[in-house]
């Protein structure tokens, strides 16, 4: 299958690492971005590959949930509105809240994450992709007892899967990070983990695949898959060109889901929306961060790239849609000021709010479509979509190219919800 021709649907960060890892093992391959290349999720994520964590789906989420969303400064938040799709994906979320599908999914996912470390440092740098990447880890850092004694406890999860977590007290959090507050009571050390700017990275590597033999075509969106004898013939694009191919990838995060209902599968993902919040670097601006921090209680990421610092997170299910509502906004400046005490209020070099495609079960899809031939499915990869991203596309090569469907796929298959 060395040969095979392959139509790539979605041009973000999966989908450009999809079409990079197939051209590399010989395919002949098309890409297809209805919009820009990484102007989704991709474009401005909190930039860390964050390898080997547990999945959302952890005991006594369901309660710190609630807790969440009656806190209209929190993290969480769920538009009211009438939508049985969400009811159900809730419902299956809570359902896989326990210690088993906990360690399940890290079998998985520790491993993987070991894989896509991996990766990022060899494609990095066989590349030379300049795109900001560093290999410095983070910190998760509490200001409450029960938040460190619940990263102790994640950390200590982390760890029996070959990772290796510091537990630091607040005065090495403070040496180290001179701009937190003295109240931080201490924090874990990540040091299997890497900062990048995700837009530079992405544009970088199909900029690579181009130069490989990629055909990249900008602004084309898909209407549907073909298919003849239940097999994937090529796509319909919404110009109305039919594009011939031997198998199709669907990389396009929540938007995957209309076209795979209709090729008879239904997939548990919600549109998870995520905010960020560019601040430069200076005074009465964000402190110059030496290392990427995670605000423990307030999920906030606080990520140093070149000459600001992006804070990244919320979590919003308010269906398909970019409205992006101030007040989400102004809850990352708010809840890093408790950690960061001498952020200033600067004008934002850039706001954002991007869609996260969030499996029910905290793991990613990826895998061949049952019941039709040629079509696999790349999505649900939650907040670790740039994480998985080169991995996920070594993993699609596999199968596209080589044919090769080993155990890995298993518990990531499609197939796993029928």
């Amino acid at each position: 299958m060395g040969s095979a021709k392959v139509v790539v649907v979605g041009g973000g960060v999966i989908g450009v690492c999809c079409a990079y890892w197939l051209r590399l093992r010989g395919a002949d391959v098309m890409l297809l971005e209805r919009d820009r290349l990484a102007s989704g999720a991709s474009s401005g994520n909190a930039g860390t590959v964050s390898a080997g964590h547990p999945p959302l789906n952890k005991p006594g989420r369901l309660p710190q949930a609630l807790k969440q969303l009656a806190d209209p400064t929190g993290p969480l938040y769920i538009q009211p509105r009438w939508d049985p799709e969400l009811m159900r994906w809730l419902t299956d979320f809570a359902l896989h809240c326990t210690e088993s599908h906990v360690q399940a999914c890290m079998e998985v996912m520790a491993p993987w994450g070991m894989e896509a470390l991996r990766l990022f440092d060899e494609i990095v740098s066989d590349e030379q992709l300049a795109c900001g990447y560093r290999r410095a880890g983070y910190f998760d850092v509490c200001r409450t007892e029960r938040a460190l004694e619940g990263a102790k406890h994640e950390a200590d999860t982390v760890r029996a899967y070959g990772y290796h977590p510091d537990v630091v007290d607040g005065e090495t959090l403070r040496r180290t990070e001179p701009a937190l507050a003295e109240d931080v009571l201490g924090g874990v050390y990540y040091p299997e983990a890497a900062t990048l700017n995700p837009h530079q990275f992405v544009l970088e590597l199909a900029e690579r695949a181009r130069m490989r033999g990629v055909e990249i075509r900008e602004g084309v969106g898909v209407e549907e898959v073909l298919v003849s004898s239940g097999k994937a013939t090529g796509v319909l694009t919404a110009r109305g060109e039919s594009l011939e191919a031997d198998v199709v990838v669907l990389a396009t995060g929540p938007f995957s889901l209309e076209m795979a209902r209709r090729l008879g599968t239904r997939l548990p993902v919600q549109p998870g929306k995520g905010y960020h919040r560019d601040l430069p670097v200076g005074d009465d601006a964000a402190p110059a961060l030496r290392i990427a921090c995670v605000l423990n209680e307030t999920s906030v990421f606080c990520t140093p790239m070149e000459g600001f610092v992006r804070f990244a997170g919320t979590m919003e299910f308010s269906g398909l849609n970019h409205q992006m509502r101030p007040d989400r906004l102004e809850q990352l400046s708010r809840s890093a000021r408790l950690y960061l005490p001498t952020l200033g209020d600067p004008a934002p070099l850039s706001e954002w709010c991007g869609l996260r495609p969030m499996a029910s079960d905290g793991l990613p899809i990826v895998g061949p479509l049952a019941g039709v031939d040629g079509v696999v499915v790349a999505t649900g990869h939650g907040m670790l979509g740039l994480t998985l991203g080169p991995a996920t596309g070594s993993l699609v090569a596999d199968y596209a190219v080589d044919g090769q469907t080993d155990s890995r796929w298993v518990p990531l298959s499609p197939a796993r919800f029928t």
